[in-house]
């Protein structure tokens, strides 16, 4: 007589395979997303500088001021889950505020680095590099101009 297979084993077969099956589609997604603007796959997020607006009243949401991010510091916009850093006067950065390690939202921005109290993980304001662990992947740059002193986003 033979045994019909364990419902329960293929189940768990099929959720491995659609979980593998599904990482695969998002590595080809996010290999796809690269700018071609932005040195097209050299590894790096990208430009991380907050740049002028060019015109026009269509300059994205509106993020904050640039008074609200303190130099060689920064400031967190929980809701637009972004993070603007000014490293020198005049110089804005943004970046994701998403941490790499697991997706919790960072916490602060103190001594040079954007923390995400979940795990511990650092991020520079320069660049969003790793500065510490447990993440291994730098914060992804965010498109924020400048236009006057507001800060706008997309």
């Amino acid at each position: 007589m033979t045994q019909s297979p364990n419902p329960a084993r293929l189940t768990a077969r099929r959720t491995v395979v659609a979980a593998v099956g599904a990482g695969g589609l998002a590595a080809a997604l996010a290999a796809c997303g690269d700018d071609p603007g932005d040195g097209g796959g050299s590894g790096d997020s990208g430009s991380t500088e907050v740049r002028p607006q060019e015109g026009g009243d269509d300059g994205g949401a509106q993020l904050g001021t640039t008074s609200e991010v303190p130099e060689g510091g920064g400031k967190i916009f929980k809701d637009q889950k972004v993070v603007v850093t000014q490293p020198e006067p005049g110089a804005f950065k943004a970046f994701s505020a998403v941490c790499t390690h697991q997706g919790c939202l960072v916490s602060s921005v103190e001594d040079g680095t954007i923390n995400c109290a979940c795990h511990g993980s650092k991020f520079a304001i320069t660049d969003g590099s790793v500065a510490q662990g447990p993440a291994l992947e730098p914060l992804p740059a965010e498109d924020v101009r400048v236009d006057g002193d507001v800060l706008r986003q997309g």
